[in-house]
């Protein structure tokens, strides 16, 4: 079912947004390169980091191409839409004819008239629905006139909402004043915020994984015995790592009467259905068996009976340490994932000192910064003296360990946090054949994605143990 102008302009927007980020991305991990070279005193680049940034460069020119592109075409839809107003204005306009105008006692005059039902006069619908019940239970005659008038007015403002059924004289019903529909409280959803930070990959366009090849055995350097003699030589191997593409979907069937005779019902049922799909992909990446977050981390542990934050901070240094050592210069942690109550839990700490050594432009007198105004969801919370970002995100589990009331808090570089997704993602289908007979509409929801945390052993690293159970305050 093809969509409108602005569905199409929108959709381009997106677009637009994504090649924008595609290249800051690129030029992000091209700073990055450098700056590490930078900080380990090397004067040249090694040849994996040379073929990184050149891979890096013409990915940002590709981006970069595809934004100019993308712009035109954006600029096309535009000019679209122009045309189409204009044609409108010019089909709503009239021309002057030679016609005498009626005298002033013939004409019939339209001025501004109030809607029945008003949000200033009537915020909570209290008037709406008292007439309904008037109309419905005594017959109400002035009841009634206040609901014909609202349901023409209605017919008038909203036509589209009338138009969309066939021979809607045949209904009976009611349709709610707009103001009050803009009231709903969606659902609450946990939604993606690791994902979010993972570093992120176009999806292959076929296939059900996506392989990866892992330097298992490398080559190796030695002292010479002699002059002459032969030097070291070790054959490297690689082991194929194979991620699967999985799939997260969900479904809805409405019936044809609450899409057709109801106000945006058909938007709030998507956008709930988009909010589940993208928190089950969190959480798969989180917690799904074998590969999941919390099952590929090395641990470790706090067990204190009597937690504080001044002794978990030590364990997140740890932490940080244990997935330095593994990575070496291949990544960086740069993470710290927590559920939002270890993070409400560690700013209400309180401290009489403060670490040996701080992060650059940290205050020294504290242990750590939250960003002013940041809330769930919304990219990084805070930063840890050493320099770790926070994420929150409660796909985290709280049932964990004996007690089964802990949480774990992951420190992770967000590099080797690999999420392959489709740059459309998420997609929907609006199916109305299959309910057809019912009188109803499927709307379905799905994502395909393919995640691995498993290039390097031991890169991911978790804090975990009884010193995570519920926080007192």
């Amino acid at each position: 079912m093809p969509g409108t102008i602005d569905d199409l302009i929108a959709s381009i927007e997106v677009e637009l947004e994504a090649a924008h980020k595609r290249s800051k991305k690129c030029g992000a991990e091209i700073q990055l390169i450098l700056d590490k070279a930078q900080q380990d005193g090397r004067s040249a680049l090694s040849v994996e980091e040379d073929e990184r940034i050149t891979e890096l460069f013409a990915a940002r020119d590709q981006a970069k191409t595809d934004v100019t592109g993308i712009e035109n075409k954006l600029a096309n839809a535009n000019k679209i839409k122009a045309e189409e107003m204009e044609r409108q204005d010019k089909q709503r306009s009239s021309e002057p004819t030679q016609t005498r105008k009626p005298s002033y006692d013939q004409v019939a005059r339209v001025g501004r008239e109030e809607r029945t039902y008003r949000a200033d006069e009537d915020p909570y619908g209290k008037g709406f629905l008292m007439d309904i019940s008037r109309q419905f239970s005594f017959q109400d005659v002035e009841a009634s006139s206040r609901l014909a008038r609202h349901m023409q007015e209605e017919r008038v403002e909203r036509a589209q909402y009338f138009t969309r059924s066939v021979g809607t004289g045949a209904f009976t019903g009611l349709t709610i004043p707009q103001y009050l529909t803009d009231l709903y409280a969606p659902a609450t959803a946990a939604l993606r915020p690791f994902a979010d930070a993972c570093n992120r990959h176009p999806l292959p366009d076929q296939g059900m994984s996506v392989n990866i090849s892992r330097i298992t055995t490398a080559s190796s350097a030695a002292l010479q015995a002699s002059e002459n003699a032969a030097v070291s030589e070790t054959d490297m191997d690689d082991t194929l790592l194979t991620v699967n593409i999985q799939t997260a979907a969900g479904q809805q069937s409405i019936s044809r009467q609450a899409i057709e005779r109801g106000t945006g019902i058909e938007d709030v049922v998507m956008s709930d259905l988009f909010a589940r799909v993208a928190t089950q992909l969190d959480t798969t990446l989180l917690n799904q068996a074998t590969n999941g977050l919390t099952n590929v981390a090395t641990a470790v542990s706090y067990t204190d009976a009597n937690p504080t934050g001044a002794e978990l901070y030590p364990k997140i240094l740890g932490a940080a340490a244990g997935g330095e050592a593994a990575l070496l210069a291949m990544a960086k942690p740069n993470l710290a994932v927590m559920h939002s109550r270890r993070w409400y839990w560690m700013t209400s700490q309180m401290s009489a000192t403060w670490p040996m050594v701080n992060w650059t432009n940290l205050p020294t007198e504290v242990a750590g910064v939250a960003n002013a105004g940041s809330s769930y969801n919304s990219g990084v919370r805070g930063v840890l003296p050493c320099g770790l970002q926070v994420i929150v995100d409660n796909n985290i589990a709280t049932n964990l360990g004996a007690g089964t009331n802990e949480d774990e808090l992951y420190v992770v570089p967000s590099s080797e946090c690999h999420l392959w997704e489709d740059p459309n993602a998420p997609m929907f289908i609006r199916a109305e054949q299959p309910k057809a007979a019912n009188l109803g509409v499927l709307l379905v929801a799905y994502s395909y994605f393919a995640y691995t945390f498993g290039r390097y052993a031991n890169g991911m690293q978790k804090v975990s143990g009884t010193g995570l159970v519920t926080p007192q305050f």
